[in-house]
């Protein structure tokens, strides 16, 4: 190690480091060993006596970004960016700006993306969809994990496609088996198929009835389902985003990221009792930024400059939970219904604190679509906000939650799937099949298929036989019970690779190791959502004009 740092004093002095270059940084990881991962420098600074590196670590998340000192970098390995040929700027005059190496490559992908697109009429929108909140307003990693479609069974009859089957097992046979489950287009790429009308009751949720079969093969744990013609899987497998949607979704595009937004802006956040170490760049006004500490409140959420203001603020707020309606609370534990339109500001603010932790999405001050739904813990001094899920008031696609966030003080404490759970709860209310807006964060990912592996693993553990006949259930009635997407309960089957062919049919295999995986986690799982303590009435949003 000091020979290493050696050589980077001697070579610091001759070698100019710029933005855009890359080069092995040290780091710290999770075993707390030492690493030296290829980073690119963002942005440069001068502090009395040094300079600062601001870098982002290849094929890392953005949100282990920092600022490191000289010592710290490889210049041996040093990788200058390529120069961009000079192109006429706006007044005419040439210009040239250095580009790190991946930037020729995503250049050329977004050309080809916006050829192969047609391009739209109308209001010209910054981003493909428009949210009205940020994601950490966060739970949602860049792009969804992609899910290999179901064979058709003309590829299933090869005995090679799936293994043979385990201990215990659920088949699933398709009425159309001729028909595969995801439609492509003539270049091998999923197509999305048109979506289904808005308002539709669950029962028509599916295009064909599927029918399930259970399969007692010697052993208690068996089922047959089948599964409904070609849909695309949830998961976005292309990552190219689709076309501007005049409705609110957030979802960013990240072509247009500039190094302002690739940045962390704010170093440190108070909220109540705890101190926040944001993740990613947050648009809050540019005289904060420069702020060791920014203050909030914890019950309106008002952002101010310094503790001196932030008690000043505390005698005059009369809040003490937040805005809006209370529709569901036992224990300690109370959601709130906010109206995006009726409490602007407060959604406003809601967002700006989501973005810290939210990379993907785009923060819009147009609130008005959206309902937030926000989580809080009760203690003698009020409540205190938690996390919270957002949704569109109308939504085309059948989402059932815009943003989703769990503040990293309460995380890895079985919230996440409290929230998830509340949100499949209301569409069970309102009669409908949701599903979250796309794409997902790492970490969103990760909590919904735990949430729907969980889900529909219990369905179909419980199910029993009548009359020793096998016990059957279809893919709309695992849809409806649970209120989740038929392309998600298909996706998770699929990665928990349950499926197999056998006989002519599609065979879910259940494991000893994934039933006791699935008992051990069950055990641990202690917050759930009680049904009978939510009150809550849907509205018919679409017969509202404005809202």
């Amino acid at each position: 190690m000091r020979r290493r740092c050696s050589v980077i004093k001697m070579a610091d002095s001759s070698v100019e480091i710029i933005e855009g270059c890359r080069l092995p940084v040290l780091r710290k990881n999770q075993e707390n060993e030492d690493e030296w991962p290829l980073a690119e420098i963002l942005s440069v600074k001068d502090i009395p006596g040094r300079k600062l590196y601001y870098v982002h670590y290849i094929d890392f998340n953005k949100r282990l970004d920092e600022w490191v000192t000289p010592d710290r970098l490889d210049l041996k390995k040093l990788q200058f960016p390529k120069k961009e040929a000079k192109t006429p700027t706006k007044n005419g005059l040439p210009g040239s700006r250095p580009s790190s190496p991946e930037r020729d490559v995503r250049k050329s992908l977004d050309l080809n993306v916006q050829s192969a697109s047609a391009p739209s009429r109308g209001k010209t929108l910054p981003t493909p969809k428009r949210k009205a909140e940020s994601v950490s307003l966060a739970t949602q990693v860049t792009a969804a994990t992609p899910v290999p479609s179901l064979p058709s069974s003309a590829e299933a009859s090869q005995a090679s496609v799936y293994p043979a089957m385990r201990d215990t097992s659920f088949s699933i046979k398709s009425r159309e088996e001729h028909e595969p489950l995801t439609s492509l287009t003539t270049n091998g790429t999923a197509r999305r198929l048109i979506p289904s009308q808005p308002g539709r009751k669950r029962k028509n949720c599916g295009g064909t009835d599927e029918m399930v079969k259970v399969f007692q093969n010697n052993n208690p744990r068996c089922s047959t389902v089948y599964l409904p013609p070609g849909e695309d899987s949830q998961d976005s497998s292309d990552g190219i985003p689709s076309a501007p949607r005049m409705t609110g979704s957030l979802v960013s595009d990240r072509s247009h990221d500039d190094i302002v937004t690739r940045m962390k802006n704010i170093d440190c956040i108070e909220l109540g009792r705890h101190r926040l170490k944001p993740w990613y760049f947050s648009p809050y006004p540019q005289e904060l930024t420069t702020l060791p500490i920014l203050y909030l409140c914890e019950f309106c959420l008002k952002y101010l400059k310094s503790l001196k203001c932030l008690q000043r603020h505390l005698t005059k707020c009369n809040l003490r939970h937040p805005p809006g309606n209370e529709i569901y609370r036992k224990g300690t534990i109370s959601f709130f219904e906010i109206d995006g339109r009726k409490n602007k500001t407060y959604s406003q603010n809601l967002c700006l604190l989501a973005k810290c932790f939210l990379d993907h999405k785009t923060l819009y001050y147009d609130t008005d679509p959206f309902l937030f739904y926000v989580m809080t813990e009760y203690d003698s001094k009020g409540f205190h906000i938690v996390g919270y899920f957002s949704k569109e008031k109308e939504s085309t696609e059948d989402y059932n939650v815009a943003c989703i966030l769990t503040l990293p003080p309460y995380q890895r404490r079985g919230y996440g799937k409290l929230l998830i759970e509340f949100s499949y709860e209301l569409s069970k209310v309102e009669g409908k099949t949701g599903t979250p807006e796309k794409p997902l964060s790492d970490l969103g990912l990760l909590s919904y298929r735990s949430y729907w592996s969980q889900t529909i693993l219990e369905i179909l553990m419980n199910l029993k036989s009548e009359n020793g006949e096998r016990p059957q259930i279809t893919i709309n009635e695992i849809s409806e019970i649970t209120s989740v997407k038929k392309e998600d309960v298909i996706s998770t089957l699929q990665y928990l690779n349950l499926i197999n062919y056998y006989k002519g049919q599609y065979i879910l295999t259940l494991s000893e190791d994934i039933v006791e995986g699935h008992e051990r986690a069950m055990q641990k799982r202690h917050l759930r959502i009680d049904p009978k303590c939510l009150h809550f009435t849907p509205k018919d949003w679409s017969k509202r004009g404005k809202w």
